[in-house]
Order: structure tokens, then C-alpha cells, then sequence
């Protein structure tokens, strides 16, 4: 929680209603600075008539905010298709503007201290459960770039053995658990040898991860 900026918490205070991914989430931040504000559910879960609402309180001039639940909103995050939909509505309009405020972000940090080649690098959000995933991994053991990517607790080690699978026995790779949360960590290494960690420290396999793969 100490990772948002000042700003962040001046415009949280100054809207006139924030929307959240998970208010719950958001109400334990604005409780701890101690902000009192209407709060609106958005999520993937959300309808065509929530974005109706929202786009209408824009309208009548109010002023609204977006927080996710982790990380910068827009980012691999729900929020993204409100935002879409709010320039397509307003489009040749100068009516709404809207403004980026500067935050923590799971992949920027994690290539900050992974010792990886950060010039150049491919963002791939969170890789597709299913199809299309072997490809993925085929694609990142050829890339000439960083490539950097999401993923869940839960496939986390299958993840590993796929990279396993598909890179060179001395391609580095770094890891970023719950990166600008309580129990961050950073770790690299060989997929050989980050498997075998996590493997006989199934503590650690929790959170939210950020896998970072250096350059073919």
C-alpha cells in the first residue's frame, strides 16, 4: 500500500466516484489514507449496462477514478475495455479526458532487478490457458528480445517445465513473486533450477508471478 504516490492519493480524494475492480480490495487502501468515496464494481465480470452507468455519470461532468485490485489498471486488467469503450463514446468529443496516473507495475519492477536486458523487451500479459500456449513457448525460446509474461499459482510449475522444455540448459531466466506487495520476491536462475526451488518450496508457489526470460 505504500507503493501509491501522493498524486494517486490527491485524485482518490478529489473524484467524485471510484471504480473498482474489487471494492473490497479498494476500500482497505482508501481506509489506511483515509478517503471517504462512493465506490463502483468493475470487473470482467461486469455487464454492458454497468459501462452505460459509468459512461452516463461522465456525462453529467462527474469526475471518476479506476483502481485495480494489483499493478497499474490497463494493464493485463479489466479495466482496459471501459477505457475503450469510454474514447469510442467520446470520440471527437473533448468533453472527458483521460489521465494516466503513475504506479506500481508487477512488470516494470520485476525487469528493474532481474539483471535481464531491459532496452528491448516483449509484454505478453498473461500467456492462454490452452490454445495456442506450446506456440507461445516456442516463440519466446527464439525471441532475440526479453520476454517478459503473467502467471497464476496454479501453472506456474507447469509453466517451467514448458521452458524448460524449449530453452537452452543455460538460458537465464528471473522470477517476481507478489512483486510491490507484502511477501515480494525475486529470484533467478536456470528453468532447471528455479524448478527445483519452488518444487521443494511449495510455499512459495502463491501469488501472483512475473516470469522474465532473457534474450535468445
Amino acid at each position: 500500500m505504500e507503493d501509491i504516490t501522493l498524486r494517486a492519493i490527491r485524485i482518490l480524494g478529489e473524484v467524485d466516484f471510484i471504480l473498482c475492480e474489487d471494492t473490497r480490495e479498494t476500500a482497505k487502501l482508501l481506509q489506511k489514507y483515509n478517503i471517504q468515496k462512493s465506490l463502483i464494481s468493475y470487473n470482467t465480470h461486469s455487464t454492458g449496462e454497468k459501462s452505460e452507468k459509468i459512461i452516463g455519470l461522465l456525462e453529467e461532468g462527474k469526475n471518476l477514478a479506476l483502481v485495480s485490485d494489483a499493478g497499474t489498471p490497463g494493464i493485463s486488467d479489466p479495466g482496459c475495455l471501459i477505457i475503450s469503450q469510454i474514447r469510442e463514446h467520446f470520440k471527437g468529443s473533448d468533453a472527458v479526458e483521460i489521465i494516466a496516473i503513475p504506479g506500481p507495475s508487477a512488470m516494470v519492477s520485476g525487469l528493474s532487478v532481474s539483471g535481464l536486458p531491459t532496452s528491448d523487451f516483449l509484454f505478453l500479459g498473461f500467456l492462454p490457458h490452452k490454445k495456442g500456449r506450446e506456440t507461445l513457448f516456442k516463440e519466446i525460446a527464439e525471441s532475440k528480445r526479453t520476454v517478459v509474461f503473467y502467471e497464476s499459482p496454479h501453472r506456474i510449475l507447469k509453466t517451467l517445465e514448458s521452458l524448460k522444455n524449449h530453452l537452452s540448459v543455460d538460458r537465464k531466466i528471473a522470477i517476481g513473486r507478489e512483486l510491490t506487495k507484502i511477501h515480494e520476491q525475486t529470484i533467478s536462475g536456470t528453468t532447471t533450477e528455479l524448478l527445483e526451488y519452488f518444487e521443494k518450496n511449495a510455499d512459495k508457489v502463491r501469488g501472483e508471478f512475473v516470469v522474465m526470460v532473457s534474450a535468445n
